[in-house]
């Protein structure tokens, strides 16, 4: 009897109105032999929805890791510090929501991958703040001497 009326709750669900957006498809064979690992510099152009009319936006930072090779479900990583903070994408290689990919600047690196980078920005930042403090400090000390 209860298996009755959950069929009668789901017979009043409306379908959702999905919303196409055309998208030219994604050429495998670039994608694929585009040459950029750990370490470089790219500038990822992603397509964006506003308003309806599709624009694009650039993303540029150094990538940190490139995942599952070659394959459909590849991924890669990009890092890039914006007003003082640290932001990271994860990009599908093969999104028909990615533009182009531009490496900007090649690098060499032992390490696949780069998380390491994420502490290491962190301390360097914390030595800045120490710095700027301490000649603060200096500052006030100085002027409360020469007066």
């Amino acid at each position: 009897m209860s298996y009755l009326l959950k069929i009668g709750i789901y017979d009043k669900v409306e379908p959702m109105e999905i919303t196409k957006v055309q998208f030219t498809p994604v050429e495998q064979v670039s994608r694929k032999s585009l040459d950029f690992k750990a370490g470089d510099t790219v500038r990822v152009w992603s397509k964006i929805i506003e308003k309806g009319k599709v624009r694009l936006q650039a993303f540029e930072g150094l990538v940190l890791s490139r995942k599952h090779g070659t394959e459909s479900g590849a991924t890669f990583t990009v890092r890039k510090v914006s007003l003082s903070v640290g932001v990271e994408r994860i990009f599908p290689l093969y999104s028909p929501n990615i533009d182009k990919i531009e490496v900007l600047r090649k690098s060499k690196t032992r390490r696949n991958k780069l998380y390491y980078i994420r502490t290491k920005a962190v301390k360097e930042v914390k030595k800045r703040l120490k710095s700027v403090t301490i000649s603060r400090e200096e500052k006030t000390t100085e002027e409360k001497i020469s007066e």
